[in-house]
């Protein structure tokens, strides 16, 4: 659906010449300033908050990387994020290990640019200012006043989880004569502090604004427990090894059971489909932090979801190929009962027959050789990806991997509709809240209630219960087995939606992808013994038999810049301050593995 942000920034210029604002330009002095105008009415408040969520409201699958890292003489598509672990292949610097200082770029803020976290900031701080001297009721201020906190709070968070402590700006700066520039040569605040920063204004935020939103035209506003999600997932990342030492986890227990509560009183669940929960908007349980998109084609207000497009193979499409699943990512998946490939279970895996039996997830997030796979409104259509010699069988692109992520693809959207799709984002799922809930529950060595979280997520997925009811998770955990129980079933339910990367760089397990070379599947037909016809009654064959008599698999290595594999290097954990935001602020320290003197760790 049209985003109700974008629906208000249509409305700003007929908000100043025509009648529907006739009770604010009719009746009072035109001479005043716009400020003053915007900000006595509730409607142009909110048109003016809009820019806010425009501006910070986040894109299919967390870009934020490749806005940090894509410097000079590196490319974005390199740090999709999908592709800096195990998710996906993409050959980028954080994982050969030779990023440089110069490679860090300009999200920071180091110059004058209202499109930098800065300089977002900085229009935040604006609206607070403006909101908090005009004169609305309290009511409307709080509601204004909540949601610009809530961005606020998100904008430092990026910046948090990236660097460390920052200088915290918390209400405009002037800028103008040398006392008023000096003023703005802030030092870095701690970790810590950042963190406590980002927690206040997210209870701010709790406090005045509602539990829900009830018109259908503001779907997408942030509410009070959107506000809460967001707070127990800055408070898991507090807690954890990236950021600490020392126990930090019952701030973020009580933070994330905050949310829960706050959200199902407000009637957010897990949906009842796994994949089909992308393509429901408005009262979508689900979807507790969302960014909208329309379908829109030419007009000014366009804002498409260009996710589908690039991910889907190129010939169901205008893009095609990006956030293709790596072997490791395939294999990840347990089987059916909940058990991992290689524990003993109800059921065999096999290397030839790896689609089987597995997790319902696996064939709602992975496209394979002989997937059905619904696309472009054909319900029966099949994938095939497979070599005949060494020529694949795929037309307009073929997958690097052998797979095709299909997470949130359209089904039925033909390649002419797919550049303009309008399919939603989903930030924070209610998924992630239970999943936040028992990793913070674990923390305080609440193992009952993490088992609780991980077996409603598990139910919803389809995997068999089991006799004892446990979804195939281990009985009777130890606290630290529990973490790992978590952080796995993250790699699942949360697959290719831009967590995985930071999951393992909060917990500092990125080296243990060090040493290793992701693969791909190579699927080539036999030369003996495929009947003639294969190429037009494939379709039709039972594919366990067409994989155990037809193709023979094989690893494809896909890490061949260095001989060694993956080289992550420790102090990739804080990313280093770009050079050119010291240079412009000799009170910012560098942080310490790069070269200065600031612990991010405090």
């Amino acid at each position: 659906m049209k985003p109700f942000h974008y629906i208000a920034l249509a409305t700003i210029a007929s908000a100043f010449g025509l009648s529907s604002c006739e009770k604010v330009l009719d009746k009072e002095n035109l001479g005043q300033s716009t400020t003053e105008l915007i900000f006595k009415d509730s409607t142009l408040a909110n048109l003016n908050l809009s820019f806010i969520y425009n501006q910070n409201l986040p894109e299919w699958g967390d870009p934020i990387i490749s806005a940090t890292l894509n410097a000079g003489n590196t490319t974005a598509s390199n740090y999709n994020v999908a592709g800096l672990a195990d998710e996906a292949y993409a050959d980028n610097r954080l994982l050969a290990g030779t990023l440089q200082l110069s490679d860090v770029g300009g999200e920071f803020g180091t110059g004058l640019s209202a499109t930098n976290n800065y300089g977002k900031i900085r229009t935040i701080n604006m609206f607070l200012s403006n909101v908090q001297v005009g004169p609305l009721p309290a009511g409307a201020k709080g509601r204004l006043r909540g949601q610009a906190q809530f961005f606020r709070a998100w904008r430092y968070f990026e910046l948090v989880r990236q660097y460390g402590g920052v200088p915290l700006v918390m209400s405009p700066l002037n800028g103008v004569g040398p006392e008023a520039r000096d003023l703005t040569y802030l030092p870095r605040a701690s970790t810590t502090e950042t963190f406590a920063a980002i927690v206040a204004d997210l209870d701010s935020a709790i406090q005045v604004l509602p539990g829900k939103w009830t018109a259908s035209a503001d779907w997408g506003r942030i509410n009070k427990g959107t506000a809460a999600a967001l707070k127990g997932r800055v408070l898991v990342y507090a807690a954890s090894p990236q950021f600490t030492t020392t126990d930090k986890w019952q701030a973020a227990y009580d933070a994330n059971v905050q949310a829960k509560a706050l959200l199902t009183a407000n009637g957010y669940r897990l949906h009842t489909s796994f994949d089909q929960l992308w393509f429901q908007e408005v009262n979508n349980p689900e979807a507790v932090m969302v960014t909208s998109y329309n379908t829109a084609t030419g007009d000014q207000l366009k804002r498409n979801n260009t996710y589908d497009n690039s991910t889907r193979p190129a010939v169901n499409g205008t893009g095609g190929g990006q956030n293709q699943p790596t072997w490791e990512m395939a294999q990840a998946f347990p089987m059916l009962d909940g058990k991992k490939r290689s524990e003993t279970g109800r059921y065999t895996y096999t290397d030839q027959l790896f689609y089987k039996n597995r997790d319902p997830r696996f064939d709602k997030t992975i496209a394979y050789n002989g997937a059905t796979w619904p696309l472009n409104g054909n319900t029966g259509y099949r994938l095939w990806t497979y070599l005949r010699g060494t020529t694949t069988v795929e037309t307009g692109g073929s997958t690097n991997t052998g797979f095709y992520c299909r997470k949130a693809i359209n089904p039925t959207a033909s390649p002419s509709e797919v550049q303009y799709l309008g399919t939603d984002w989903i930030e924070i799922r209610f998924a992630e809240v239970l999943l936040n809930l028992a990793e913070s529950a674990c923390g305080v060595n609440k193992l009952s209630e993490a088992y609780t979280e991980l077996k409603a997520i598990r139910a919803r997925a389809g995997i068999e219960a089991g006799a004892d009811q446990l979804y195939g998770l281990k009985a009777n955990m130890t606290r630290a087995e529990m973490f790992e129980a978590v952080l796995y079933e993250r790699q699942l339910e949360l697959a290719f939606e831009g967590k995985r990367f930071w999951d393992l760089r909060r917990w500092r397990k990125m080296e243990t992808l060090n040493n290793t070379k992701r693969t791909g599947l190579t699927i080539t037909l036999k030369t003996t013994g495929v009947p003639t016809d294969f190429a037009t009654t494939r379709d039709n064959l039972n594919l366990d038999m067409v994989y155990t008599n037809y193709f023979t698999l094989a690893p494809k290595i896909l890490d061949t810049r260095n001989a060694g594999g993956i080289a992550w290097q420790s102090k990739y954990y804080f990313f280093p301050i770009p050079q050119a935001a010291i240079d412009n602020n000799n009170k910012i320290q560098q942080n310490k593995d790069w070269g200065g003197s600031f612990d991010p760790m405090l």
